[in-house]
């Protein structure tokens, strides 16, 4: 009796909670958390939407600087132009047979490498960042460190180690091959490779240090080698990490231009879609065309940055789930 009679005082000295904001309330402060962000959201929406929907707007055009008279609507033929194009389908193919060779690849020595770097050794702080180097050095000097400092055959260093080799056999009529005439897309993609495996390689990294440890070295005490442990544990770890790597790569390599206008010039079928873009607008001055072109590999792009943001928000949520 006593204590429901303390439980009533006790209700009635407890104010009452305060009633739930009004919608306007509500409404305005939201606009007061958001108002902040505004100004950020209206120049992102400036430099990048406008000038994709100006872009849109000139694909459907005849718009050629060489016949100013002939400007107008034209439809959807720029956009048949450019998928009908013999050119314009080598371009696609190059893009993809460029794109496919680098990330594979990358992701295969960068996988190597993180495994590597992922043991315990005396230095293994220097050797990481000097591993990252490639990936920070800019893309138009890292395509002209390869073409004059290693593939030029007459004073690079591939040629001069082949020279020192033959020499060291007695030989003085070492091989001096051109390797960018040899090989023109297999030289960008060593260059795009050597470039874009650090990347991979921090990606994987962080996948290979978010592993359970304990249950790694429960599976060894138990007698699983480090075969069976990379293959059932390692492995299934790392392919949300190995897709990131992928998807990420692919987003950057498909719009790579600057190796291939560096090393190549785009000749010797080496001419991937944004330098046939790039050729259609600077020297062919077919704006309307190079616009179409480049709606489709701003599609493309978007289609491999949605697979990637949901492999991002998979890795969030399996992480928050732990």
């Amino acid at each position: 009796m006593s204590t429901t009679i303390e439980r009533r005082r006790d209700d009635v000295g407890t104010p009452p909670p305060p009633p739930p904001p009004s919608g306007a309330l509500r409404r305005t402060s939201d606009w007061a958390r958001r108002a902040p962000l505004l100004p950020a959201l209206i120049f992102t929406i400036v430099v990048t939407q406008l000038p994709f929907v100006v872009t849109l707007v000139v694909s459907f055009m005849d718009w050629n600087a060489y016949y100013p008279d002939e400007r107008g609507f034209t439809g959807f033929s720029n956009y048949a132009s450019v998928l009908t194009d013999v050119n314009m389908r080598e371009a696609i193919l190059t893009t993809v047979v460029l794109t496919v060779v680098v990330v594979l690849v990358s992701l295969l020595l960068g996988l190597g490498i993180a495994l590597l770097l992922d043991r315990r050794f005396r230095g293994r702080g220097v050797v990481r960042t000097m591993m990252i180097t490639p990936f920070l050095v800019v893309p138009v000097a890292a395509a002209l460190l390869w073409k004059h400092a290693l593939f030029n055959p007459e004073y690079g260093l591939l040629n001069g180690t082949l020279t020192a080799i033959w020499r060291l056999f007695g030989s003085d009529d070492a091989p001096q091959p051109d390797w960018i005439t040899a090989a023109p897309l297999v030289s960008v993609e060593i260059a795009l490779i050597w470039q874009w495996t650090p990347f991979m390689m921090l990606i994987l990294l962080a996948g290979l240090q978010s592993r359970p440890l304990d249950v790694i070295e429960a599976a060894r005490i138990d007698g699983a080698s480090s075969w069976q442990v990379f293959r059932y544990m390692t492995f299934p770890h790392l392919r949300r990490y190995l897709e990131l790597g992928a998807l990420l790569g692919s987003i950057y390599i498909v719009q790579n231009f600057d190796a291939v206008f560096t090393i190549t010039s785009g000749g010797l079928g080496t001419a991937n879609l944004p330098y046939v873009i790039y050729q259609t607008f600077y020297q062919a001055h077919d704006y309307g065309r190079a616009s179409a072109a480049g709606v489709v590999v701003v599609i493309g792009t978007i289609v491999i940055a949605t697979l990637a943001l949901r492999t991002v928000s998979t890795l969030f949520q399996e992480e928050n789930a732990r």
